[in-house]
């Protein structure tokens, strides 16, 4: 979760290279007055770009605000899984201002199965709405980012148990890296490139193999070792 200086409290804030804001909320129940919380918290991030002091010509950065919705609006039972608002000139229906806009997305309306996933959006529907019963990344979701969210997702349903020897698996890797840098700091590390870049690669390597002994000390699965160290099997298996 994210805080923001007006002290509102977000399951997720961004902000690009633009400065532009992004708001991200995770909502599994209805709330009565959910509409309203979203405009209150993106004013929020209007108001917050204030300067403290001195001249302002309030020009504002773009806020998004994303809602990623365990429900439908009861009022909107269009069957969409997706709204783009902006505000918006009744008459013409062209936009009035586009620094503000809400995306809501409600994923008990999304019903593609894996065959029927034909753009980018929709394989984001599906693993967004799937993630949690997925076994195994489907054949649609081999893409890269894919495999990124997918690595994240099994590092979060370890055990207690699984999740300490990770965490102590990261603390011996740390701890390498911060002894290897300290020496080189300190004039320890002697010689030419060459034999300083064969020091690195040695001290990743043995970093790596003392992760994995951990890893194998804590019962965890070859598979999960593989994915956490980048060893291979047979690497793993005379440790």
């Amino acid at each position: 979760r994210s805080l923001v200086d007006r002290k509102a409290v977000f399951d997720l804030f961004c902000e690009n290279e633009r400065g532009e804001k992004f708001i991200i909320e995770l909502q599994n129940v209805r709330q009565k007055f959910f509409k309203d919380r979203s405009i209150y918290y993106s004013a929020l991030l209007l108001q917050d770009q204030a300067p403290k002091g001195g001249s302002w010509d309030y020009k504002l950065k773009a806020v998004y605000t994303i809602g990623i919705l365990n429900f439908t609006f009861q009022d909107l039972a269009d069957g969409r899984y997706v709204r783009e608002i902006q505000l918006m000139d009744r008459e013409t229906h062209e936009i009035f201002y586009n620094k503000l806009t809400f995306i809501y997305l409600e994923m008990p309306n999304f019903r593609k199965q894996e065959e029927e996933l034909t753009s980018q959006f929709d394989k984001w529907m599906y693993v967004l709405k799937n993630l949690s019963r997925l076994q195994d990344r489907p054949r649609a979701l081999q893409e890269k980012i894919f495999e990124r969210l997918f690595s994240a997702a099994e590092i979060a349903r370890l055990n207690p148990k699984e999740m300490k020897a990770y965490d102590e698996s990261l603390k011996v890797l740390w701890d390498n890296y911060s002894i290897i840098e300290t020496a080189k700091e300190e004039g320890r590390v002697e010689g030419r490139e060459a034999g300083r870049e064969e020091g690195r690669i040695e001290g990743r390597e043995a970093g790596r193999a003392e992760i994995a002994k951990e890893m194998k000390k804590e019962g965890l699965p070859v598979h999960q070792i593989v994915r956490f160290t980048g060893l291979s099997e047979e690497e793993i298996d005379k440790l």
